[in-house]
């Protein structure tokens, strides 16, 4: 079984128990080589709360606490939380005709952000960066779909070519209808 992320480990475990947050928050300062003064820093935590978190002094830390927590070990895991984009993987001149970069979803503009590949061993590995990169959602050619859903942990949507003139947009718009970005 993989590792997961630091940050997603502090997360699952935040929900068995405070112990077992307290323990995984510490594991993973430790893991990213931060003391507890720079992690405050980081994350706009206050020291103190952050000491009692740590020594166990506080169970149970606000929601905005463990929010500020989660989006620090993401920074520290090179995981930008900026624009909300979709990952579109597909072979480049595929991704040259596709004529729009954003797309409409409720209020929201979401970009496509381009992830070139030619085989499917190069469509899992940029579905695989995409994602620890922060795609909300990934579009993909529907035969290598199946596999990308097994590994992604986002949604995954595929429209085949003959549907549509801009099968990847169509795509790209399912798979936002399907993602939340509140």
């Amino acid at each position: 079984m993989s590792k997961l992320p630091l940050w997603e480990e502090v997360a699952r475990l935040s929900l068995e128990s405070d112990e077992a947050f307290r323990k995984a928050l510490k594991k993973s300062l430790k893991e990213s080589h931060i003391d507890a003064k720079k992690f405050s820093k980081l994350s706009g935590v206050s020291e103190s709360s952050l000491y009692k978190i740590l020594s166990g002094n506080r169970a149970n830390p606000r929601l905005s606490t463990y929010r500020k927590i989660v989006k620090a070990l993401k920074k520290l895991e090179g995981i930008d939380e900026g624009e909300p984009f979709i990952a579109v993987i597909a072979a480049r001149p595929t991704l040259d005709a596709i004529e729009a970069r954003y797309i409409q979803v409720r209020d929201y503009q979401i970009q496509l952000r381009e992830y070139a590949a030619t085989s499917i061993e190069e469509v899992i590995i940029a579905a695989v960066r995409a994602q620890q990169e922060g795609a909300k959602a990934i579009v993909c050619a529907p035969i290598v779909s199946t596999t990308v859903e097994k590994i992604a942990k986002v949604p995954v949507s595929a429209c085949p070519v003959l549907q549509c003139r801009q099968p990847l947009l169509k795509a790209a718009e399912a798979a936002a209808s399907k993602i939340s970005l509140e």
